[in-house]
């Protein structure tokens, strides 16, 4: 039971990082180039930094999740 909860966790993450790194500009412009969006933010820094954040966040609970899988410690 608690397996099959990592592992929609896992692939929830999985999904997410995809979306949030698509989101990174390589020329820094970020959530800032999506038309409308940037003006959310009080600047494309912060609106970099903030997704930067996030995606880190969600990173180190995908990688934890496969640790927990892989090392099978969950069962």
């Amino acid at each position: 039971m608690l397996v099959n909860i990592i592992w929609g966790i896992e692939t929830a993450c999985s999904i997410l990082l995809i979306i949030l790194i698509l989101l990174h500009s390589p020329k820094g412009d970020g959530i800032g180039g999506m038309g409308g969006v940037s003006h959310v933010f009080a600047s494309q820094k912060s609106a970099e930094k903030g997704l930067n954040k996030i995606t880190g966040i969600v990173c180190l609970v995908f990688i934890l999740c496969t640790f927990l899988i892989g090392f099978g410690i969950i069962k």
